[in-house]
């Protein structure tokens, strides 16, 4: 019962975070890209396009057309849990994109448009990644691609789908700058995306060279509650046999660490590195397929 109930509280939290994520994928849009004519990639930036051609045509709904083979395809290939939460996501987003076009938004200095607008979307991209959904759309073709390309930030593989999409809508609005502006706004939500999947559970590994060895480890997993592997190393000048201890933290947790180490053996020698994607106990659990 308590399982059910947690799993219950596990789902209602994250759809009200695709939820809030898909409105501010709706403002980003009608407010930043909208009306200073900024390039727009995907399926909504051939909505654009469209509408630019066909007013009576709404951006919305044509994004809600034009997805409905896209999920079929991402039924078969991915399976059905992430395409419920990404049907969610499209239906939200895209009601939202023509809620939200009644307001009128003025238009603004390009490049604060573009940098603001850019980084909106890709937080609001991030955190509808990050809860297991799409938008539908290049965000749906980007996660199919991922199951072949498994190592490519989805940042990235967005970046790349969209760029013949912004030259579209470039050359319907006869601007150039539409396309360079668009180009740029890209490139900073691919940032940002890549920033919220990837940057967020930023970790650190410590390399430990300690005269009081077992002091320091036992206060590393005692006090800290983190593993430690010891390594064998040897001195380049004086070989002597020391072993180095190697321990996996939280970025919250660097003081700490150090204040621990150092007061123990005050001539400790302490490496830190960045740590991404450390998976297993006391960090992130495994699961497959993950973006």
């Amino acid at each position: 019962m308590q399982s059910m109930k947690s799993n219950l509280q596990k789902q209602v939290s994250m759809y009200i975070w695709i939820t809030i994520a898909s409105l501010l994928y709706a403002l980003a849009f009608d407010w930043f890209y909208v009306p200073n004519h900024i390039g727009f990639g995907g399926i909504t930036g051939v909505g654009q396009v469209v509408n630019a051609y066909l007013p009576i045509i709404p951006v919305g709904t044509f994004v809600l057309i034009i997805n409905i083979p896209l999920f079929i395809l991402g039924w078969k290939y991915i399976g059905g849990h992430l395409l419920v939460s990404s049907l969610y996501a499209m239906v939200v987003s895209s009601i939202a994109v023509d809620v939200i076009a009644i307001i009128p938004f003025e238009p603004m200095d390009e490049m604060l448009a573009t940098i603001c607008g850019g980084a909106l979307m890709g937080l609001s991209l991030g955190i509808i990644f990050v809860k297991g959904a799409t938008t539908g759309g290049t965000d749906l073709i980007a996660r199919l691609v991922k199951l072949k390309l498994p190592w490519a930030p989805m940042g990235k593989l967005l970046l790349v789908i969209d760029l013949a999409v912004i030259l579209l809508v470039a050359v319907a609005f006869r601007q150039i700058n539409t396309a360079l502006y668009g180009v740029i706004a890209q490139v900073v939500s691919a940032y940002v995306t890549d920033t919220v999947l990837y940057g967020l559970d930023n970790a650190k590994v410590a390399y430990i060279i300690t005269n009081h060895e077992e002091d320091v480890l036992h206060a590393l997993v005692n006090h800290l509650e983190r593993g430690v592997t010891i390594l064998n190393g040897e001195g380049a000048f004086s070989r002597s046999k020391k072993n180095v201890l190697m321990c996996a933290f939280k970025q919250r947790e660097i003081v700490q660490l150090k204040e621990l180490v150092f007061t123990i053996d005050e001539d400790a020698f302490i490496i830190v590195c960045n740590a991404h994607e450390v998976t297993g106990k006391g960090f992130k659990t495994y699961q497959k397929n993950e973006i």
